[in-house]
């Protein structure tokens, strides 16, 4: 089909598919609210617009990243030109979640249409009105042949999984994600898994601490804390540890207020079932800021706790939610002990001014991807791959290498006629020799 082999048709539905996003973002903005109350500015910075500008860069880069890949060739298949060329897989499932339920669909999908893919899309049942206009959206620019929205719930999600995909691309938990990667080993289907995890953020004693403190809130509270990539606690030198937490309360307060359930700004848990969940990791722990709670509404106030326990039910499992550990180190064998409790996790920070220390212990640590003095801001980077590490996920996306994601790299050599070397052909008697010694010399 036409989708599957032109690069000028894939082009020009991801055009179309860049007017109707536009015209309908209002609409996007509105159900993101509507499902979790995310502020309107976190849906554009973090969903609409990076769609957009995602969109907008394939767009302009499709027909250089589809292009035959020219390679140095091997002498010992001289004369020969090679080559890799990209081809779609052909069909692909992508399994999208509810935290940030449009972008993590859009993008994948963008991705996979421009690779030439057919293409199947199972947005999030937990946030029903994203869900409805992402369908509303991809019913008017494909049709179902090319590209079509599947919604439903668990059910829908294992009926998918049953059948035999080409490619299925995954963003979820870490016990999902087994069960996906499961269902595909049945057909060896490639998958690509997007996880989570632990996620460390060291505050080094050699740090700016008012900084430290905004940037942490920040990436920790947007999206209420549901955020694959959010800090998950923090290991803090004992020596600024008072510090630290005066200044992480100071910029709760500037961010959302005295009281954050009052803030626009501030989105809510998704859920009755993961607000309680949340809230179960509040018992026994001491709130050194916030707890406060509202079923009625599934919100949980921005929360620091104190020093919780590794074995505590908050330090079992990724938190994914506004409630922050806080826990004190003296010595650098501390750090290690802590993260090494913890598989692999997805993102990893670090603060420090000693800019030596802080490049070493990243260097010392597996990880998906991370930051030195900031957080979260590495995955706005289309030329950074993102992706996890052992139970924090499989292979990686984001600009290129998205479109290479749903890509099949098909390897040629296009050996010439005119010369016919014969070394490589029976009889071998009296060819060994000559042979060793080219090969020696390659």
């Amino acid at each position: 089909m036409k989708y599957k082999t032109s690069i000028s048709y894939r082009k020009e539905k991801l055009k179309q598919l860049l007017n109707v996003i536009i015209k309908h973002e209002n609409e996007i903005v509105s159900s993101l609210y509507n499902d979790f109350k995310k502020p309107e500015f976190e849906a554009v910075v973090t969903e609409t617009s990076y769609v957009i500008s995602d969109l907008k860069d394939t767009i302009k880069n499709i027909d250089k990243w589809a292009k035959p890949k020219w390679i140095l060739p091997s002498l010992l298949n001289f004369p020969s030109s090679d080559y890799i060329l990209q081809e779609p897989y052909g069909k692909v499932l992508i399994i999208a979640p509810w935290n940030y339920p449009y972008q993590l669909a859009l993008c994948p999908l963008i991705a996979a249409v421009a690779a030439g893919n057919q293409v199947v899309v199972k947005p999030s049942e937990l946030t029903p009105n994203t869900s409805a206009i992402i369908y509303k959206i991809v019913s008017e620019v494909f049709d179902k042949e090319h590209v079509e929205v599947i919604e439903g719930g668990i059910e829908v999600s294992e009926k998918l999984l049953s059948q035999r995909w080409d490619y299925i691309f995954f963003t979820g938990s870490v016990a999902v994600g087994k069960i996906v990667a499961k269902a595909a080993a049945e057909f060896l289907t490639p998958v690509t898994l997007e996880l989570g995890g632990k996620n460390p953020c060291i505050v080094d004693e050699n740090c700016n601490i008012k900084l430290t403190a905004k940037r942490i809130i920040w990436g920790k509270f947007i999206n209420a804390g549901q955020t694959c990539i959010a800090p998950d606690y923090i290991l803090v030198n004992s020596k600024i540890k008072s510090k630290l937490i005066d200044a992480l309360k100071t910029e709760i307060i500037l961010a959302y207020g005295e009281n954050p359930e009052e803030s626009k700004d501030f989105a809510r848990i998704v859920n009755t079932k993961n607000w309680k969940r949340l809230v179960s990791f509040l018992e026994n722990e001491t709130i050194l800021y916030g707890g406060k709670i509202n079923e009625s509404d599934n919100y949980i106030a921005p929360t620091l706790i104190d020093e919780s326990k590794l074995d505590s039910l908050v330090m079992q499992d990724e938190i994914f939610g506004p409630v922050l550990p806080i826990i004190s180190y003296k010595e650098e064998s501390e750090i290690e002990k802590i993260i090494s409790k913890y598989e692999k996790p997805l993102s990893f920070y670090v603060f420090s001014n000693n800019t030596k220390w802080a490049k070493s212990i990243v260097k010392k640590y597996s990880f998906g991807g991370g930051c030195i003095n900031d957080t979260v801001v590495h995955f706005s980077n289309k030329r950074l791959p993102f992706g996890g590490v052992g139970y924090s996920g499989i292979g990686a996306y984001h600009g290129r290498l998205s479109f290479e994601t749903f890509s099949h790299k098909k390897s040629i050599v296009n050996k010439s006629t005119w010369l016919d070397l014969p070394m490589r052909y029976a009889p071998y008697k009296g060819k060994l020799k000559t042979l060793k010694k080219l090969l020696n010399w390659l």
